[in-house]
């Protein structure tokens, strides 16, 4: 791996949080990009870098990821929205394709993913909150190849590991649901539950609650936490910084 990619990936180690993108395109030549960290109880954790770039009717994305348990990961990935963006309903779908390294191995890997949202203002009694929000269900089946072998995963799960939780497994589905309110004109609260279906540990759910704050110009900053409902896991917190333009 190049020492620059190293380097960028570990300057983010106290800062992660994969992400989905949202089911609203960017617009032409928009940029976000979002710097973030979880960490777990345990320890446990990931840092990345996630990014997206508005295309003519599409989104152009990216994700630069490190975990605590020694893996690395990238991929670059393509939405396309659905339909013409007309009525309440926002849908798209995307496709990517990258790599994983861990201990000097490299491995392709590759995800399709779906997306649903509708503005508050088109959800019944949501439409009554103050300030506006959105609500967006989205979903993503991932695959890779395999880096660990079964007596190594039989030992992690069976332990309870929250580090198998950030080794990306040979095949996993996830979906979430996602209900973001503009609070204020600087302040975003988002809740989102959740789900994933692993090849190597199973079913878990997990519930994620944040707040998004402007800070200056295009810069904000997120502060949330995450809690268990189901399946391994461990409590976590969540530290970022977006930008946009």
């Amino acid at each position: 791996m190049p020492p620059l990619f190293r380097c960028l990936i570990l300057a983010c180690m106290v800062l992660a949080d994969p992400a989905l993108a949202s089911p609203w395109p960017r617009q032409v030549k928009e940029i976000f990009l979002a710097l973030s960290a979880e960490r777990d109880a345990r320890g446990n954790g990931y840092a990345g870098l996630y990014g997206e770039y508005g295309l003519r009717r599409r989104t152009l994305g990216f994700e630069l990821g490190r975990s605590s348990a020694g893996e690395t990961s990238a991929m670059i990935w393509l939405q396309r929205p659905l339909g013409r963006g007309r009525g309440a309903d926002r849908w798209a779908l995307s496709l990517g394709s990258g790599v994983i390294e861990r201990n000097g191995i490299y491995m392709p890997v590759g995800q399709v993913g779906a997306g649903w949202g509708r503005g508050f203002d088109a959800v019944p009694l949501l439409d009554r909150i103050p300030g506006g929000g959105w609500l967006a269900v989205e979903a993503r089946v991932k695959v890779a190849g395999k880096l660990r072998d079964e007596a190594e995963i039989a030992q992690l799960a069976a332990s309870g590991a929250g580090r198998l939780a950030y080794l990306t497994p040979e095949t996993s589905v996830k979906a979430e649901v996602t209900l973001g309110w503009h609070a204020t004109e600087r302040l975003m609260l988002i809740g989102q539950l959740r789900l994933e279906d692993r090849q190597d540990s199973g079913f878990s759910s997990r519930l994620a609650a944040s707040a998004v704050r402007e800070l200056f110009g295009p810069v904000k900053l997120e502060l949330g936490a995450i809690g268990p409902l189901s399946g391994q896991g461990e409590a976590a917190v969540k530290l970022g910084f977006w930008v946009g333009f």
